[in-house]
C-alpha cells in the first residue's frame, strides 16, 4: 500500500514567487516614487550553465490603487522574452560580455512594459528593453555596474526601468527564525543555555531577480498632482506586485516549444514584507495567492491573532508575561498591515486606505525622505520607513517581531504596557551583513554577487 498523501497547498513557483516588495520616495529623486518586486529567490550566484532568467511564460506586475478601495487603478505590465543567438553550445556565454549587444552574449532577454488603468486603457511604454546578463565572473562579465547601469532605461511617459539580477538586498536570520524562533541574540533567555551572538544573514551571497520602475508622482495620484499635503487621503498609495501564469500550458515534441493559452491565473502576490510567509497558514497559501487584496477580509483572524504572538511566551518561558495575556484581537496589527494607520495615531503621519481589509505597501508620498534614516522606520523615529512603504534597507524582520511581541499594541490600548523583551527583540541581522552595498541612485539595490568570488558565510 502506498503510502504517500496528498501535498498541502504550498506549491512553488520560483520564476513567478514575489519575494518582495518596495514602495519609497525617491531619495535622489523625491519628485518620483520608487517600485520593487523580487522574484527567484535564493539565485546561487554560480548556478550555470542555465543561469537564472524572469519566464517568458509569466505576466509580471506591479500594483497601485490610489483610491483607497483595494482596487488596482494603475498596473504596470512587464512581459519577457528570450532570445538564444546558437542552439548548438551549452554555453551562457562565448567569450567576455562588454556590452547588452555583445556577439558573445548568447541568451539575452528583452521585455516590454505596459500600463494599464482602471478602466483597462493600455499602453506600452516600452518594448524590446534589454535585460542584463547574470553576473558570472570578473572574465565572463569584467565590468558588470557599467553592463547593468546600461539596462536603466528611461521611458518616453517619463518612468525609469531596470530588471534584471541584483544582489538579494533583504537580510534575515532564516536559519534561526525557522529553527522554532532560536534568535542568536536572544539565546541567552531561551531554554538552551547558549551565549548570546550576533545574527547571521541567511541571503548573504545570494541573488534575486528584480523588476524596478521610479515614476513621477503626479502619475501615481488619481488627481495627478504632486502630493504636499501629509493629511490628504490622495497622498497615500497602495503597492502590492503579483505574477500570473496562462491556464493552460501544452506541453510539445522535442522539435517544438511548449505554448500556453487561456486567460492569465494569479498564482503568487506579496505586499507587506513576511505577511504570506507568515501570517498565512499552510493550508491557504494557495488561495490567498490567487486573490487580490479586496479579498483580504478572509485572513483578517489570522492578523488579529497571529501564531508568532502565541508562540513567543511559550518559546521564551517568563520573559513575555504581558504578551502571554494580551488575547485581544491586534487592532494595532490590522491598521499597520491591513488598513494603514489614521491620522492622530502617530503626529505628523497617516497612511491610512480606509475599511477596506487589504494586504498592500502604503506609501503617503507626502512624506520625503528621511535626511538622516533609520532602519527600524517609524519605529525608530523615521516616518519615511516602513510600514510607509518600505526602503530597500528597512529592518522589517526585527520591526515586525517588535510589533507581534506587542510594542504597538500601545497605539490601541494606552493601558498596555509592552514586555521589556518586545523593544529588544530583533534576530541580529542589520545592513552591514549583507555584503553587497545598497546603492544610492536607481535601482538602489546592490549589483548582484558573482559566480565566480561569492561566498554566503557570514565571516
Amino acid at each position: 500500500m502506498s503510502s504517500h498523501r496528498e501535498a498541502p497547498e504550498i506549491a512553488k513557483d520560483p520564476v513567478a514567487d514575489n519575494t518582495d516588495v518596495y514602495a519609497f520616495v525617491s531619495p535622489d529623486k523625491p519628485d518620483t516614487v520608487t517600485l520593487i518586486a523580487n522574484f527567484i529567490p535564493l539565485e546561487e550566484p554560480a548556478g550555470g550553465p542555465n543561469f537564472f532568467e524572469f519566464g517568458d511564460d509569466v505576466l509580471y506586475e506591479i500594483h497601485i490603487d490610489n483610491d483607497a478601495d483595494a482596487q488596482a487603478d494603475i498596473t504596470y505590465q512587464f512581459r519577457f522574452t528570450t532570445e538564444i543567438r546558437n542552439p548548438d553550445t551549452f554555453l551562457y556565454n562565448t567569450g567576455q560580455i562588454l556590452s547588452l549587444d555583445s556577439p558573445n552574449w548568447n541568451f539575452r532577454q528583452f521585455y516590454s512594459v505596459t500600463r494599464v488603468n482602471e478602466d483597462g486603457r493600455q499602453g506600452t511604454l516600452g518594448k524590446n528593453l534589454a535585460s542584463p546578463p547574470c553576473r558570472i565572473g570578473p572574465r565572463s562579465t569584467p565590468d558588470y555596474p557599467a553592463l547593468a547601469e546600461a539596462a536603466v532605461h528611461t521611458l518616453h511617459s517619463g518612468e525609469k526601468v531596470f530588471a534584471g539580477q541584483r544582489a538579494d538586498g533583504f537580510y534575515v536570520d532564516l536559519g534561526s527564525v525557522f529553527d522554532l524562533l532560536d534568535l542568536r541574540p536572544f539565546q541567552n533567555l531561551h531554554l538552551i543555555p547558549s551565549p548570546a551572538a550576533p545574527g547571521v544573514d541567511g541571503l548573504k551571497g545570494f541573488n534575486v531577480h528584480t523588476i524596478a520602475i521610479q515614476v513621477p508622482k503626479t502619475t501615481l495620484t488619481a488627481n495627478g498632482r504632486n502630493p504636499t499635503n501629509v493629511n490628504d487621503p490622495k497622498s497615500v498609495i497602495g503597492v502590492w506586485a503579483s505574477a500570473s501564469r496562462q491556464r493552460a500550458t501544452v506541453r510539445s515534441s522535442a522539435d517544438t516549444p511548449d505554448w500556453s493559452s487561456g486567460p492569465w491565473v494569479q498564482v503568487s502576490r506579496l505586499g507587506n514584507p513576511l505577511f504570506n510567509e507568515v501570517i498565512v497558514p499552510l493550508g491557504k497559501k494557495n488561495f490567498w495567492n490567487s486573490l487580490t487584496p479586496s479579498h483580504d477580509v478572509e485572513f483578517l483572524s489570522y492578523v488579529q491573532h497571529p501564531e508568532v504572538a502565541k508562540l513567543l511566551p511559550v518559546l521564551y518561558p517568563g520573559v513575555f508575561p504581558h504578551l502571554a495575556g494580551l488575547t485581544a484581537a491586534r487592532a494595532d496589527l490590522v491598521a499597520i498591515l491591513l488598513t494603514g494607520l489614521p491620522s492622530g495615531v502617530i503626529p505628523g503621519f497617516q497612511n491610512y486606505t480606509g475599511t477596506s481589509y487589504a494586504d498592500m505597501l502604503r506609501l503617503n508620498m507626502a512624506i520625503p525622505p528621511a535626511s538622516h534614516p533609520n532602519m527600524l522606520g517609524i519605529l525608530g523615529g523615521d516616518l519615511a520607513g516602513f510600514p510607509n512603504g518600505r526602503r530597500v534597507f528597512d529592518d522589517v524582520v526585527t520591526i515586525e517581531l517588535r510589533a507581534i511581541a506587542g510594542v504597538t499594541y500601545p497605539l490601541v490600548n494606552h493601558s498596555y504596557t509592552p514586555d521589556a523583551a518586545a523593544s529588544v527583540v530583533t534576530d541580529g541581522v542589520t545592513p552591514a551583513d549583507i555584503g553587497v552595498p545598497y546603492l544610492d541612485t536607481f535601482p538602489y539595490l546592490g549589483v548582484p554577487n558573482e559566480g565566480y568570488n561569492h561566498k554566503h558565510d557570514p565571516s
